[in-house]
């Protein structure tokens, strides 16, 4: 394994952990196998804490490939509830209001989110890491404190219904890269003439990168640790056996 010169590990995110939390702990599995006390290790695509599946690990030289691999097609597995909302959007928050969902038909679901499929304009949560006036939006969220998020451009590629089962609907995502998909079931609970959150959401792909090839944490762990380790010709650092 050539971490130095650069490896992209896909890992299968835990739930409750944060993405930095992952690459903490990977983190701290190269710095040890390389006897170091510092090395560049970051991940292309956050994941929420109540999300899991496929985040990708950049470690050394292969850190510069972040930006071109958080351009990947992302792929979501999500489930909805219909007739409640949360101030989150998801199970962070509990929940503010209810709505009918009786009148709510297969059919309907169906047409509806066909309305979502290609370019579309998204209003991020308010309890996400976008910045307003230099401060992230959940710093807002949290105080009580109101403020305007702008929509931004997106794309959705497909999204296809795999369960109707109401309230509860389960969904297969294909969107681009600053998708919300708590935003998503917002929304779609709003086209509905009711309202929705985010029950479970697993992310099984990230461009070439499906949960398939995915490692579990200690896994990857593992595999650091035992593995043989390859050295350019100007590296300077202690080279463990």
């Amino acid at each position: 394994m050539d971490l130095i010169s650069g490896e992209i590990i896909a890992i299968d995110k835990p739930l409750g952990w944060t993405s930095f939390d992952a690459v903490k702990r990977l983190r701290g599995a190269i710095q040890k196998r390389l006897g170091l006390k510092k090395f560049k290790v970051g991940h292309a695509g956050t994941l929420d804490p109540l999300a899991t599946g496929v985040l990708l690990v950049c470690t050394g030289r292969a850190t510069k490939q972040i930006d071109h691999l958080q351009e990947g097609l992302k792929e979501y597995i999500a489930d909805l509830r219909l007739g409640a909302t949360t101030p989150s959007f998801d199970l962070e928050t509990e929940i503010d209001a209810t709505f009918p969902f009786e009148h709510i038909t297969e059919e309907q679901v169906r047409e509806t989110l066909e309305t979502f499929t290609g370019n579309v304009l998204q209003v991020p949560p308010i309890f996400s890491a976008v910045k307003v006036d230099g401060k992230r939006a959940y710093k807002y969220a949290r105080k009580g404190t109101e403020v305007e998020l702008k929509a931004k451009p997106l794309r959705i590629e497909e999204l296809e219904l795999l369960e109707f089962n109401p309230p509860h609907l389960r969904l297969r995502i294909l969107c681009s890269k600053g998708t919300y998909i708590r935003a998503l079931a917002r929304d779609i609970g709003k086209a509905l003439d009711s309202g929705a959150h985010l029950t479970a959401l697993r992310r099984t792909r990230v461009g070439a990168h499906t949960i398939d090839d995915a490692l579990q944490l200690d896994q990857a762990i593992a595999i650091i640790g035992a593995a043989p380790l390859s050295f350019p010709d100007d590296w300077e650092g202690a080279r463990p056996q």
